[in-house]
């Protein structure tokens, strides 16, 4: 950590304080690539009535978009808050190289956003979930498998 990822951190959390003050909720994050900030984000959940609005993902798409692509590889991605299971899985997903957090999932969960539900629930079967989950059609759906499996001119991910 140097002191251009102290300045990035403070901008997360300029962002995080930004968002309270408009009236989401209290999560910023911004997108770093070779020293220049790409992409900021803050919660615009209720804003937006969109519950996918956490500010890690609106700036992996804003950032997205502005690279046009969808790996991030040479991106570091600076938060306000340990992520939730969501936005680490987007992250994960983006190729993000780095990540730099300030707050904890346990700050987040004292103040009322508590995501352990989703971690236990991952850990449990589907049957076992409170989510009821049924598979159906799985010989219908497998053919959009097998012909991405045969598919020659794919763009991987």
């Amino acid at each position: 950590m140097d002191n251009e990822d102290i300045l990035f951190m403070r901008r997360a959390i300029e962002l995080s304080r930004a968002s309270v003050k408009s009236g989401g909720g209290p999560f910023g994050a911004l997108i770093v690539k070779e020293g220049v900030i790409i992409a900021e984000g803050s919660n615009c959940v209720t804003k937006h009535h969109d519950p996918t609005a956490h500010a890690e993902i609106v700036a992996i798409r804003e950032a997205a978009g502005k690279l046009n692509a969808f790996d991030l590889s040479g991106c570091v991605i600076y938060s306000s808050c340990e992520p939730c299971p969501m936005c680490l899985g987007a992250i994960y997903w983006a190729h993000l190289d780095k990540l730099f957090y300030g707050n904890t999932k346990t700050d987040a969960h004292d103040i009322g956003f508590d995501d352990s539900f989703i971690y236990r629930e991952l850990d449990l079967s589907p049957d076992k979930r409170q989510l009821h989950m049924t598979q159906m059609l799985a010989d219908e759906a497998i053919l959009a498998f097998r012909e991405w499996t045969e598919k020659l001119d794919k763009t991987e991910y």
